[in-house]
């Protein structure tokens, strides 16, 4: 009988290792009791399914019968995967950093019987190399320091929850300390000093590996349009840029990968990403409003439809992610030799080909061919960009008929969320329904299939796959599914917005029944406060892979007030910048979706355009109003301003001599009515650089 306990688990990362000679346990009662039983300390392995290293860790160690064993004699085995239970992942790779580790996956960590850490790492070889110990040596030693000096163990387990607790706690302020507010001095100084650590030839934060960093990519944005800073706009375009490019970019079937390991974006880890893609696509359809850039048009095309061809499931969400590995052999789904090309399209189209996409006989990849243009940023000619195209369309048929890397099938709220609200913006941006179908059709998939039955309504599942719903949703998911609410009310029919703020304003109320840390100084907690099996509810403004949930509650806030004129939500959104003024001055970058969501509660921004449906006068209106860069506005085109709260200062404003009309707000005082686009784009023009100075809030008017 096997003693492997992960072949009924739905999760995909799991199931990788139901075969496993090791004794793995799910986290969860029974395996924390067994623990608690035996006695023995718990070896806890955190990984996800598309996690290259993983992988190899798993193949040397995980199947070896040898190393099994002294697991299985030694510890209670846990696995954990980090994207079903971001919030234990979250907790002991909080205490990898306690011990003064970086972090990363796999995350293997050592527990005493009641779950509370006392050592740990990331990858260990099986055999010594690469600095670190062999893996059974690591165990051995382990065990016998649990078992012949406990007092250690006690002691460094006590350390670290200390400094867990103190991390998730209130900070007092010591006296006489002045903490600076975050206004608009101390927002384009952290811009200046972002901008001296970016790469001014690549993009991005100089040197490797390369990240996208969209959080930090957003706030240069940002300040760069608020402060008219040009070269911080450039930075972002050019990041842009290079990443289209670059072999992080599937040129064959759209998408991007996770990072790059070199300074260039040329090599990629090859695993596909939900949440990167989600968060690359809104940040692209943000500049190219500005830039209106053929390329990251192009890229946008692409990538979506990568996601509706491929991450699409048949019930409507959006699958996790696409494997690095297929074959047991990183990218080599991704990867040519020049003479596969060949073997495709023929001598001729072959060379024209490889000229635009770095193909040569000797590679650039250990001998193979990452395909990307970086060596050459000109763009061709129409009918030449058309023949690469054609070319691209026969290499992707020809790929598909290779051995696929693994697919992540499991649906997750929160990265549902973030690609939720990116398709409904670009729907609206590109004028593409079946954009914004696919988006409201996820997102009814989430609310219904997603919910918890019983209870209080409106609660989360955070994960489901085949059919299963569970793992407890974190302050994240609810952070971003009312954030795609919130999209989706602006980018849909405005008969329909008010049901969808009813749902954010529901998830919003779940949000502050169980995540608020008044206890802790106030903010998010991560955990909801009856998530059981949790040591402690980490408390964090901190962004990770994705956008901090109290970053993106902030400017969830604020759009909420301005969408129904309730003092309450701004007053939270204050309450949420105060929580973390401290943390936010001492660590701007760490901050840095706190950051920009920062310029929503400085000057709250709002645009209506009223007239009726059908009127090509609205039409023109809402072409110009998206012909410029507006982050973090709420942009609204409806038909009369009674689906308008009455609070709001758009309250009572129409149509002018039967034109349509838009109106242009910053907080509480709004622009005199425009009809005609190009003076639109003026003023829109005119309020970014008057919120910028600061006159909007001085009392000037708009």
């Amino acid at each position: 009988m096997s003693h492997n306990r992960l072949g009924s688990e739905a999760s995909p990362y799991l199931l990788q290792h139901k075969d496993n000679p090791v004794h793995w346990w799910p986290w969860g009662e029974e395996a924390l009791a067994e623990a608690r039983r035996t006695g023995k300390p718990i070896l806890l392995s955190v990984g996800y399914a598309a996690c290259h290293w993983c992988h190899v860790m798993a193949h040397e160690s995980f199947e070896d019968e040898a190393t099994a064993a002294v697991m299985n004699e030694l510890f209670v085995n846990i696995k954990v995967d980090r994207e079903e239970r971001p919030d234990i992942d979250a907790i002991y790779m909080s205490a990898l950093h306690q011990l003064g580790e970086q972090g990363g996956w796999p995350l293997t960590m050592f527990l005493t019987p009641d779950a509370k850490p006392f050592w740990g790492g990331t990858y260990f070889p099986k055999e010594a190399r690469f600095g670190k110990p062999a893996f059974v040596t690591v165990l051995r030693e382990i065990a016998r320091i649990a078992r012949e000096e406990p007092e250690k163990v006690a002691g460094n387990a006590g350390a670290i929850m200390e400094r867990l607790e103190q991390a998730a706690g209130r900070r007092e302020v010591p006296e006489g300390l002045l903490v600076p507010d975050i206004d608009d001095g101390l927002m384009e100084d952290f811009a200046g000093k972002l901008l001296g650590i970016m790469d001014g030839e690549h993009g991005g934060v100089r040197g490797a590996p390369k990240f996208p960093q969209c959080p930090m990519l957003w706030f240069l944005w940002r300040a760069g349009i608020r402060y008219g800073m040009d070269r911080a706009c450039d930075a972002v375009k050019l990041t842009l840029a290079h990443m289209a490019q670059g072999g992080i970019y599937d040129h064959l079937g759209g998408g991007f990968a996770r990072y790059s390991v070199d300074e260039r974006w040329l090599v990629p880890h090859f695993e596909k990403m939900l949440y990167d893609n989600a968060l690359l696509l809104d940040l692209m359809g943000e500049v190219w409003r500005e830039t209106r850039s053929e390329l990251l048009e192009a890229r946008i095309e692409e990538t979506v439809g990568w996601v509706l061809r491929e991450m699409t499931l048949a019930q409507g969400g959006f699958a996790a992610s696409l494997d690095a590995d297929s074959e047991g052999e990183e990218g080599r789904f991704y990867v040519w030799r020049a003479e596969e090309i060949e073997a495709v399209l023929g001598a001729e189209d072959a060379a024209f080909f490889a000229a635009a996409y770095d193909v040569t006989p000797e590679g650039n990849w250990e001998g193979k061919v990452i395909l990307n243009r970086l060596r050459d940023f000109r763009a061709l000619s129409g009918e030449e960009e058309a023949r690469l195209a054609a070319l691209r369309a026969r290499l992707l048929a020809a790929r598909e008929e290779r051995v696929r890397p693994g697919f992540d099938d499991k649906v997750l709220a929160d990265w549902n969320g973030l690609m939720i609200r990116a398709l409904a913006r670009l729907a609206v941006l590109f004028d593409r329904p079946k954009w914004y179908d696919a988006a409201r059709r996820a997102y009814g998939f989430v609310s219904a299939e997603m919910a918890v039955e019983g209870g209080e309504e409106g609660r989360l599942w955070h994960a489901w796959r085949e059919g299963t719903a569970g793992a407890p949703a974190n302050a994240t998911d609810y952070a971003n599914m009312i954030a795609a609410a919130l999209a989706l009310a602006q980018a849909g029919p405005p008969e329909e917005a008010s049901g969808f703020i009813c749902d954010a304003e529901r998830w919003l109320a779940i949000l502050e029944r169980h995540y608020w840390a008044a206890q802790a100084g106030g903010g998010y907690a991560f955990s909801a406060d009856d998530t059981a099996d949790v040591i402690v509810r980490l408390r964090s403004g901190v962004d990770e892979a994705t956008p901090n949930a109290n970053g993106t509650m902030l400017s969830n806030l604020v759009a909420l007030y301005l969408l129904t004129g309730k003092p309450a939500h701004l007053e939270r959104a204050e309450a949420v910048r105060a929580a973390f003024q401290r943390d936010m001055a001492e660590n701007p970058l760490g901050h840095a979706s706190l950051f920009a969501a920062n310029f929503d509660l400085l000057a709250p921004q709002h645009v209506a355009i009223v007239g009726p449906e059908g009127d090509g006068a609205r039409a023109r209106l809402a072409r110009a109003l998206r012909s410029v860069s507006l982050p973090g506005a709420v942009e609204q085109v409806i038909d009369d301003t009674t689906q308008l709260p009455a609070e709001s200062p758009l309250a009572g404003k129409g149509p002018v001599g039967g034109a349509s009309a838009a109106y242009v707000c910053v907080g509480p005082q709004c622009s005199a009515p425009v009809t005609e686009p190009d003076r639109l784009v003026e003023t829109l023009r005119a309020v970014r650089r008057l919120a910028g100075q600061g006159a909007v809030r001085d009392g000037a008017t708009v």
